[in-house]
């Protein structure tokens, strides 16, 4: 058994939505869920009705049986969490706040509390309160897909934090999760584990696997909820780190479009793009370079720009100011360049890049990290741990 109870590093911000989520779940669990579960339903309410013809159809006892065994938290749950065969809108949501017991509930916060506060320092609070709703419901929706007609209610924040743990999988890699490990009695000690061995050990052998094996057969596990809100989760990550790269390339080409005599125009259509790259660096034209190079759609044409020379223009945009554009230069050199002698510089200079961002910092740790574990040179191992002095004296 493995059962993770922190994280590191963790950022230097308070996440604020993060716990008022926490909070809600208890509140909810504390004041709706447990004296529901002490008390007798109204037999008067039309839905008991359907509530025993969906329970008994699951050969859970015969209508006696069931109304024996009924709290008024089964009709709750059967009224306020999602069914897929009787959708709606309000419970999409309401369903994320509702769970089946203690440990359902423990189960679900402790990961919240674990993974939460660094997704929300990467995408600010309103944002992190959108992707979190956003999340759950698409994690709702997915599950649905498997089960289209089914009147069995579907409760728990799980898929929604699933969407929390495929960020983190995607952003922090370097992270490394507190984990008890319990073979007894061969094994029962604490490690720290990489961030991404834990996750893609919850992602396929506690769901994918399952999965596979229980579809379409009774479950009290919705498997397919967790896939979906990972998946999301996924998504967002990509979608953010390419939005970044995407936007700055637009503006680059909107500028070589408005501005610029035509003659420099036709100069780059008679040679390659990248060889134009090289000359306008030659010629000390660094700003014209990183425009014309933003604008390569082609990756063979990219790296056919030497490293030694894109670098140059990482670090220009970074005196500059222009952070953003920085950072898409850097992580696009590590993703396309993995083998590169100069790679160590790229996660230096995404590391400062990410440093000058709000929220920044976690993601900058692991950057610096990385710089010190390829550096070729003392030089940028000395600046990498400096650099991670600065982060470990902030946090504290």
């Amino acid at each position: 058994m493995f059962l993770p109870y922190g994280d590191t590093p963790n950022p230097p911000t308070t996440p604020f939505i993060n716990y008022f989520f926490i909070a809600a779940n208890i509140a909810v669990f504390l004041f709706v869920t447990l004296p529901l579960t002490m008390s007798r339903p109204d037999f008067n309410d039309p839905l008991v009705v359907d509530y025993i013809r969906v329970v008994g159809a699951r050969g859970y006892g015969s209508a006696q049986q069931i109304l024996q065994n009924m709290t008024a938290y089964d009709l709750f749950v059967f009224r306020y969490g999602f069914r897929p065969g009787s959708p709606s809108l309000f419970t999409l949501f309401s369903s994320m706040f509702l769970h089946g017991g203690w440990l359902h509930l423990i189960g679900n916060m402790v990961f919240l509390w674990i993974f939460g506060d660094n997704v929300e320092h990467r995408l600010g609070r309103f944002g992190y309160l959108g992707f979190y709703l956003v999340a759950g419901v698409a994690a709702t929706l997915f599950f649905s897909l498997f089960v289209p007609g089914s009147q069995v209610p579907l409760v728990g924040a799980s898929g929604a934090i699933s969407g929390v743990l495929g960020c983190y999988f995607i952003w922090f890699p370097r992270n490394q999760v507190k984990t008890f490990v319990f073979l007894f009695p061969i094994l029962m000690n604490t490690f720290y584990l990489p961030a991404r061995l834990v996750l893609g050990f919850y992602l396929v052998i506690d769901n994918i696997i399952p999965f596979l094996f229980t579809a379409g057969q009774a479950s009290g596990v919705a498997h397919g909820a967790h896939i979906g809100g990972f998946g999301a989760g996924l998504l967002l990550a990509f979608a953010v780190d390419r939005w970044q790269w995407i936007g700055y390339k637009h503006r680059s080409r909107v500028k070589d479009i408005t501005g610029g005599p035509a003659e420099r125009k036709e100069t780059v259509r008679e040679t390659t793009e990248a060889q134009r790259v090289v000359e306008l660096l030659g010629e000390n034209l660094m700003d014209r370079a990183t425009d014309l190079y933003f604008q390569l759609d082609d990756r063979k044409e990219r790296l056919a720009v030497p490293d030694e020379a894109v670098l140059d223009m990482g670090n220009n945009l970074l005196e500059q100011g222009k952070n953003l554009p920085a950072l898409s230069l850097f992580r696009r050199f590590i993703a396309e360049r993995p083998n590169s002698p100069e790679i160590d510089r790229a996660f230096l200079g995404a590391g400062e890049a990410m440093l000058r961002q709000p929220r920044g910092d976690t993601s900058a740790y692991h950057y610096f990290l990385t710089a010190l574990d390829t550096a070729r040179t003392e030089q940028t191992a000395k600046l990498a741990r400096e650099y991670l002095r600065r982060l470990d004296r902030r946090a504290r």
